[in-house]
């Protein structure tokens, strides 16, 4: 769930009531996420990546999601943060690692690093104002550098 969380920036809550309902297939052939938050109540609408849809897969036939009907196989937030405890300290990981990072990890590291509009993630991560985004979007320097290239080829 964690790093299904890493690709879509599903909050804890919304990855574990995540069903083939959510899946929805577009005219272009392209495959979202699409549910309403359950912290918000609104729309989040994601389109999955390759590594997301790689782990819907990977789980398809797993007795827990055949049983719960759910995408992914659950364990409690509880047992999940727990685990990633054991994991940061297994590899040497100063930060505290929680579930929450991945939902950081898919708005800094995975999209706004790569050129995704903030006005973008804050509607995948189902945000009701900007504001909201803006704390998961502290500026990184790759980031600036990444996009004074950019303008620098624009006003050339």
């Amino acid at each position: 769930m964690f790093i299904f969380s890493c690709y879509t920036g599903l909050a804890y809550v919304d990855a574990a009531k995540l069903t083939k309902d959510a899946i929805i297939k577009d005219g272009d052939g392209t495959t979202w996420i699409m549910m309403d938050r359950t912290k918000t109540g609104v729309m989040a609408n994601i389109p999955l990546l390759p590594q997301a849809e790689k782990i819907i897969d990977k789980y398809n036939d797993h007795p827990k999601v055949l049983i719960t009907g759910r995408l992914l196989p659950l364990i409690s937030n509880q047992k999940v943060n727990a685990y990633l405890k054991e994991i940061s300290v297994l590899c040497g990981i100063t930060k505290e690692l929680t579930h929450h990072c991945a939902r950081h990890t898919f708005a800094t590291t995975v999209t706004l690093s790569n050129g995704a509009p903030i006005e973008t993630v804050s509607k995948m991560l189902g945000h009701s104002s900007l504001k909201s985004t803006q704390h998961y979007a502290k500026v990184l320097d790759k980031k600036v550098a990444y996009d004074m290239k950019k303008l620098t080829g624009v006003l050339k």
